[in-house]
């Protein structure tokens, strides 16, 4: 017995129709959306929109002769600062992060060790950079100083993530094939395993870093250096001018850094592929 053909028509009129399942997921969604404006405060909206003005007014307006001010409150040492801050951070955490994530590969290190590092790990990535900072700035006390620590830590466990995911996909046959011509550990390790990592790990450093130099200056919102801490005394003071001055030298160090690395990850892609 031949099986009906069917038609495209068949086909659309048997198509499946979720009008309910979406009506009960935007119902969901409009309860929650609900729920949660009731733990919202309204009121400080019209002292918001003040600072937003104030602060189009200043990037509008900066006060140019910070640019001109050599001293430790000029954008000059404020900017060297917190670029100081991210560079040191990031080489600290990812120089800490190698052995890290040796040590968390399942192909490198036994299983029950590597669950010890990757807890370790997941412990240090699920703290927040701001609150790693409100503990290490009670130790170290307020300065650029809390901020490499603070940096540091939080570096190591991103770089020790994407690390690991490198390592495990080393090709063991280089390995294998070193080992069966009589090369030593160091020699297997500085050209079968440095050739196969050194890329991606350049790169992650180099992502780090944009993250770092972007979070330097959150962290001085709360007194760890750099120029958050210059740009939160403004805002408070109500400073526009110095506000935007603070602010279009921030957005000029982070173009100019973001291109910078954008070009160096595209030639080490490069280099990879080829």
């Amino acid at each position: 017995m031949s099986e009906k053909k069917l038609t495209i028509e068949d086909i659309y009129q048997a198509r499946p129709r979720p009008f309910i399942v979406r009506l009960i997921i935007f119902l969901i969604v409009l309860a929650l959306m609900l729920w949660s404006r009731s733990g919202i405060d309204f009121k400080g909206i019209s002292q918001g929109a003040n600072i937003a003005k104030g602060t189009l007014y200043g990037l509008t307006h900066p006060a140019w002769n910070l640019f001109l001010d050599r001293s430790d409150t000029g954008i000059l040492y404020l900017m060297f600062q917190t670029v100081a801050i991210a560079i040191l951070g990031t080489l600290f955490g990812g120089i800490l992060a190698i052995p890290v994530s040796f040590l968390a590969s399942t192909n490198i290190v036994p299983r029950p060790i590597t669950i010890f590092f990757r807890i370790l790990i997941l412990l240090i990535r699920t703290i927040p950079a701001l609150v790693w900072a409100l503990m290490w700035i009670r130790v170290t006390g307020p300065g650029a100083f809390c901020g490499v620590v603070t940096q540091s830590i939080c570096s190591i466990g991103m770089i020790s993530k994407m690390y690991i995911t490198a390592i495990e996909d080393l090709d063991t046959g280089i390995l294998d094939a070193l080992d069966a011509a009589g090369c030593s550990t160091f020699e297997k390790i500085r050209c079968g395993i440095l050739p196969q990592l050194s890329a991606s790990f350049i790169s992650t450093v180099i992502y780090r870093f944009d993250i770092n130099l972007k979070d330097a200056t959150t962290l001085g919102l709360i007194g760890a250096g750099g120029i958050g801490s210059a740009l939160i005394i403004a805002i408070s003071a109500m400073r526009w001018t110095q506000v935007g001055a603070y602010l279009f030298a921030l957005i000029l160090v982070v173009i100019f850094i973001e291109w910078c690395s954008t070009r160096i990850r595209i030639r080490l892609a490069h280099g990879r592929q080829s």
